[in-house]
């Protein structure tokens, strides 16, 4: 399923405009970006899941064609975690 198909099943089951749905989902992408990217703060959906923040710390890794090490940089990277309701329905 991609963006698109999200908002033409939210116009059709909403009968708002596909404009205002698009606008509306880009909105709520965005604010996810913000919060994890240059806030850091975590967003929780009760019954759907978190948008988290994770810290993956430094470490060396390799280059096995070059035969060579290198060190990778501590660095945070968002993740999702599902609710366990959610996780019960998908069973």
């Amino acid at each position: 399923m991609t963006k698109a198909d999200i908002i033409n099943n939210i116009a059709e089951q909403t009968g708002i405009a596909k404009k205002d749905v698009a606008a509306t989902v880009e909105a709520f992408m965005e604010e996810i970006r913000v919060n994890l990217a240059q806030q850091k703060e975590n967003i929780y959906l009760r019954g759907f899941g978190s948008f988290i923040v994770k810290h993956r710390a430094q470490k060396t890794g390799r280059n096995i064609s070059k035969n060579t090490t290198l060190v990778i940089e501590a660095h945070d990277f968002p993740a999702f975690k599902p609710a366990k309701s959610f996780i019960d329905k998908m069973k």
